[in-house]
């Protein structure tokens, strides 16, 4: 595990968040949350699903952030009539060795990108499961491991829209957060027209930190503390999603680890090395929100997954520390934040 004998880590972290934050911004206007977002969900090591409706800048926002790090990526138009093969690759006898050869597919990448992965039928969307859970493709009984870092951007549209596919849950469930780009403002579209009316502004992007800085930034995100009221915090918010009347179906065991995950990376993102539960608060709704399924009657009620969440937090208590003068103060605690070291 890292340690902090000085702060060293955290000042490299926040460095370098923070040019591929502005890298990514200088592309996506007006939507700095959902770009802080994205850079906690790769620094904790999870996949990204953006939703939202056509035209909003879905493919754009993940073009921009795997065009700002210097690795290999591979786009996937996700179509009814894409294989699962395709996407994991597939064993081709070769005449002259008189042996079977591996051609990799397109999840063989440091970042993929899915383009309207609701597009292809279930059975296609499928294929990723095990490289999102397990980092790895399993093809003819051989285990083939993917690169690191790895991560998946799908984009897609509303399930009610026409010619799509409702993700699976097992499918939703591996998304570590899912987050919705929106309209812009009045005046972030008048500055897109500006940006955007000539030339894109992703041909001229360049790459601003390196594969391995975001594996060792990944690490140092490990290191972040995590008190054991907060995780019990965590648990607490999850395990009421499970018994909540206007759900069918809760939150799972993976997804309290992603929103702990998270919630370190968020904590390192902000200059600490420990976590608060504001950074669980922060980042429930979309952690947990795209894994839940209302029941027949909140549907008809009109109740989305997004308010159940928001309510789960209102009525789940917070750690007493976590009041004013203890850890919601952002305060270092005994109890709560690693202790600093000495300066001599």
């Amino acid at each position: 595990m890292t340690t902090y004998d000085d702060r060293a880590s955290l000042t490299d972290l926040t460095a370098t968040a923070e040019r591929v934050r502005a890298s990514v911004e200088g592309v996506i206007e007006g939507k700095p949350e959902v770009v802080r977002l994205s850079l906690t969900v790769l620094l904790a090591e999870g996949h990204l699903l953006i939703e939202d409706v056509p035209g909003v800048g879905k493919t754009m926002l993940a073009k921009a952030l795997a065009r700002s790090i210097d690795c290999s990526v591979r786009r996937i138009q996700f179509t009814p009539d894409l294989l699962p093969s395709d996407i994991t690759g597939v064993s081709i006898w070769d005449q002259q060795r008189r042996d079977f050869e591996f051609k990799p597919g397109a999840v063989f990448a440091q970042i993929v990108i899915g383009d309207e992965i609701n597009r292809a039928s279930p059975k296609t969307q499928s294929a990723l499961l095990e490289s999102m859970e397990e980092r790895q493709v399993t093809i003819d009984g051989q285990t083939h491991e993917l690169p690191s870092p790895f991560m998946v951007v799908a984009t897609q549209n509303p399930v009610e829209m026409e010619g799509t596919y409702p993700l699976p849950e097992a499918q939703r469930d591996r998304f570590m957060a899912r987050v919705s780009v929106g309209y812009p403002s009045v005046e972030a579209e008048l500055q897109m027209l500006d940006v955007h009316g000539g030339v894109s502004p992703l041909e001229d992007l360049q790459p601003v930190a390196h594969a391995h800085d975001i594996v060792k930034l990944i690490e140092a995100v490990r290191g972040v503390h995590v008190a054991e009221a907060v995780r019990r915090y965590a648990v607490d918010l999850v395990s009421a999603t499970r018994s909540h009347p206007d759900l069918r179906l809760g939150a799972s065991p993976r997804a309290t680890l992603h929103l702990l995950r998270a919630a370190k990376a968020s904590a390192a993102l902000s200059g600490r090395e420990y976590a608060l539960p504001d950074d669980v608060q922060a980042l429930a709704v979309a952690v947990l929100a795209h894994r839940l399924l209302p029941t027949a009657q909140a549907q008809l009620s009109r109740r989305t997954s997004e308010q159940v969440v928001e309510e789960i937090i209102q009525h789940t208590p917070v750690p007493a520390a976590a009041q004013p003068g203890g850890l919601g103060s952002r305060h270092t605690t005994p109890e709560f934040g690693r202790p600093r070291p000495r300066r001599l």
